[in-house]
């Protein structure tokens, strides 16, 4: 009866020249009854009232997440990026647990990347608005709700975990925190790979928590047989320089994107790993049920187990 099954993304642009490449898709992928273009209309309604935000919306969204946890969003000046943050900060005298955001909107299809990574779904920010500790900031990646001139898409596809991009989340951190203050880091999906490079270039880090995090994108790459990300590092490479540091890596058993294999490798790689763990999550896929688990998860911290 429906004759052809049709899966759409969503893709925001002003661009007059891809509006109709897209249109002309839809145009000749949809089955249309009788000829009429009726279906055409309704289809594209749909999806606009059920999810396919514009990159202002989802910086809408990201407000509203932050001004319910009483966050206050601030954009600090890291070149080449100025990054999105949203921070409480009101106990200098303690620590401050810092939120690092996933990939976002990369791609939008197995080969064509997105025009605006702003996520959808911001898991990393939702995670952050679960801690209700004193301290919390949390830092959105580059190119994410701020665009500048060094924006480039390379920077959310091949270059995600660059140099430059690690430096410059670094930096933010820097500004964002109060002097002497210590920092325990959290990363969700691609956020995780930033946040363990992070953590191998500095000395005020207590401990690292990755949630579904990407922490051997080699390991990824080749899991989903898609070409390597040869600009970027790679958090496995850093392994075991963090031997020390207590780290817990969660993982979510129905997780499709970021399967367990990849924290795996990266602990194959440390070696030594008394000071950090992978914890399976039951009922969690890569972006689903880890907000429910982090509303108690947020309080655990890593330790490390020292023999007798």
């Amino acid at each position: 009866m429906w004759g052809t099954m049709v899966r759409f993304r969503c893709v925001w642009t002003s661009d007059p020249a891809l509006v109709r490449a897209a249109w002309g898709r839809l145009r000749a992928t949809l089955f249309v009854w009788g000829g009429s273009m009726r279906l055409v209309f309704a289809m594209v309604l749909a999806l606009v009232m059920t999810g396919c935000a514009s990159p202002e919306a989802r910086l809408q969204t990201a407000n509203e997440i932050a001004q319910r946890a009483d966050l206050r969003a601030i954009s600090v000046t890291a070149p080449p990026f100025t990054l999105a943050a949203y921070v409480r900060n009101s106990d200098p005298s303690n620590p401050v647990v810092i939120y690092i955001e996933g990939d976002g909107l990369a791609w939008i299809s197995r080969s064509q990347p997105s025009l605006d990574p702003t996520p959808r779904n911001p898991v990393g920010l939702r995670l952050a608005a679960e801690d209700h500790g004193p301290n919390v900031i949390y830092l959105a990646r580059p190119c994410q709700y701020v665009r500048v001139a060094a924006c480039d898409v390379t920077y959310w596809t091949d270059r995600r975990f660059a140099e430059d991009v690690i430096r410059s989340m670094s930096a933010a951190i820097d500004a964002l925190i109060r002097p002497g203050q210590r920092i325990h880091l959290v990363g969700y999906s691609g956020g995780g790979a930033v946040a363990t490079m992070i953590a191998a270039r500095r000395a005020d880090v207590l401990s690292l928590r990755t949630v579904a995090g990407n922490l051997d994108h080699d390991a990824l790459s080749l899991y989903h047989d898609v070409s390597p990300m040869v600009g970027s590092l790679n958090p496995r490479d850093v392994a075991q320089q963090l031997v020390g540091l207590p780290q817990f890596h969660y993982v979510g058993d129905r997780d499709k994107v970021v399967p367990p294999l990849v924290s795996a490798s990266y602990l194959h790689a440390m070696g030594d790993t008394r000071c950090a763990a992978m914890i399976h999550v039951g009922g969690t896929s890569h972006d689903d049920g880890w907000v429910e688990f982090w509303r108690d998860a947020a309080k655990r911290m890593p330790k490390c187990r020292f023999p007798a």
